[in-house]
């Protein structure tokens, strides 16, 4: 996990609808960055519908929220279409952009050991410095501790 106070690695990914976009596209806002395992699972979903819920929140509060994952462009979309969700998921199918922000971790599944994304949040300031990150999240919760942090 990537230290606060640190200035947060820059990158570009499509989004899915396709777009390309980029953290620096963001600059004068809060960026709620999220890292997840992959898309319909429960904890990912209750945790992008606690994101989709409290949407507006963030918006008031001068906030973005980007979701990402290793799944494709067309899973994403798919899963954007099911929720109902208002924000921006991010595809790193080649796992640059995850392995940045330090979150590619060995994890040990029932004794299973294997390699995954670990649930991680980073707040992004208005200039690109991250002032919060929290590891290993729990999923329901998270949007709301992210709500109050913001």
């Amino acid at each position: 996990m990537l230290e606060t106070g640190t200035k947060a690695p820059d990158f570009e990914l499509p989004d899915q609808n396709g777009n390309n976009v980029r953290l620096s596209d963001f600059r004068g806002q809060k960026v709620v960055l999220y890292f997840y395992p992959k898309d319909m699972t429960s904890g990912c979903t209750k945790q992008a519908c606690g994101f989709s819920e409290l949407y507006p929140h963030f918006r008031e509060k001068g906030a973005v929220v980007l979701g990402v994952s290793k799944d494709s462009v067309a899973s994403h979309k798919k899963f954007e279409e099911k929720y109902g969700l208002p924000f921006i998921l991010l595809s790193d199918t080649t796992l640059e952009v995850i392995k940045a922000y330090d979150v590619w971790k060995e994890k040990n599944n029932y004794g299973k050991i294997s390699m995954g994304v670990v649930r991680t949040t980073y707040l992004i300031d208005e200039n690109g410095l991250i002032v919060r990150a929290l590891g290993k999240v729990n999923a329901a919760d998270n949007p709301a501790q992210m709500l109050s942090l913001v």
